[in-house]
């Protein structure tokens, strides 16, 4: 709530005339001023009640590639004579002039990566002088999840096959073929025809059988959150090898210096979830790189190779300039379009 470039006259004026009716003995004046000061009063009164209006509020599609569009539909109920309002999407503004009761749509901003908030929808109040301009916050919010831009990308083909006895059992070992890979306690969704019921006598507890594919190829990809020069265009190559990757059947992992660790299977959902976990990372300069992961590994850096080097890497995308990395195929590219497009020459 703030005064009008009126109000404030009008303020200036009250004090010009009290301090000068009080000073020269004029009560007409010092009457004048009283009742601007009574006005400024009463305008903050108005400004200040809460507009009965009813706002229901959609966004579609709720997720959305960097740049391309997104579209905010406003339903409006009870508007009265219309009003001036703002709507927030992240850290942009949109004006919005409400003039009945209506459906209203417009177009969002998706110029930044994120998980931005659309709303409240913040309605402009004002007296009926113009003293006083006050936005008061009304209706819900809703998530605009802003995905970053994808390049069409062959998927990654050196992704390593699993066995069910290589290594520990973990949540992301593989799942889902007729190889056993143990017997576990059951838990709500597990399907019944899977129960061991011997392992159930046994224990007295209800037992199921847990069964690992042992050829899901699959890949991990190394995302280098410690360099803030060119980070947009590395979650950009990031995003389109993993998710031609999963798109095309291949268990993927998202890993990165800033904590960050999210394996998923093969399809859509999968996809969905990397690109979900991409919208909201950050840079992280002080973070330390993970130890090497198993299998085949990708690493996507704007930094210094030498940094790189001791992971050992099978194939290095670098956006900080040309280098070398013992073992490993080097990509160097200004900008995630051009490494991309030479990432799909080289594997043709």
């Amino acid at each position: 709530m703030r005064l009008t470039r009126r109000g404030v006259a009008v303020l200036v004026v009250a004090l010009l005339c009290g301090v000068g009716g009080f000073a020269a003995g004029y009560p007409l004046f010092q009457a004048l001023a009283g009742l601007s000061v009574g006005a400024v009063v009463a305008a903050f009164a108005v400004a200040a009640r809460r507009p009965r209006v009813d706002v229901r509020r959609d966004v579609y599609p709720d997720r959305v590639e960097r740049g391309k569009p997104a579209l905010a539909r406003l339903d409006v109920r009870h508007a009265g004579g219309g009003f001036t309002a703002r709507d927030r999407c992240g850290p942009h503004v949109r004006g919005v002039v409400v003039r009945t009761d209506a459906v209203y749509r417009y177009e969002l901003p998706t110029t930044s990566r994120g998980k931005h908030t659309v709303g409240p929808l913040a309605i402009e109040r004002a007296d009926p002088l113009g003293l006083v301009r006050n936005l008061v916050d009304t209706g819900d919010t809703v998530t605009l999840w802003v995905h970053p831009r994808l390049h069409p990308a062959r998927p990654f083909t050196g992704g390593y096959r699993r066995h069910h006895h290589d290594g520990p059992t973990t949540d992301q070992s593989p799942r889902g073929s007729l190889d056993l890979r143990e017997v576990r306690e059951y838990v709500p969704g597990d399907e019944v025809r899977l129960v061991h019921w011997k392992a159930t006598a046994r224990t007295g507890k209800l037992m199921v059988r847990d069964y690992a594919d042992p050829d899901q190829p699959r890949f991990t990809l190394l995302l280098d959150t410690r360099h803030d020069k060119g980070f947009e265009e590395a979650v950009e190559i990031a995003a389109s090898l993993l998710h031609a990757g999963v798109v095309a059947g291949r268990h993927g992992r998202l890993l990165t210096p800033c904590g960050a660790d999210v394996t998923v299977r093969g399809g859509v959902l999968g996809a969905r979830r990397l690109m979900d976990e991409l919208c909201v990372l950050d840079v992280r300069p002080g973070s330390a790189l993970p130890a090497r992961p198993p299998g085949s590994l990708v690493v996507v850096t704007a930094g210094p190779l030498d940094a790189i080097a001791p992971l050992r890497p099978d194939v290095v995308f670098s956006l900080g300039g040309p280098g070398e990395v013992v073992g490993a195929r080097v990509i160097w590219a200004p900008d995630a379009e051009r490494a991309v497009r030479w990432w799909n020459e080289a594997v043709r």
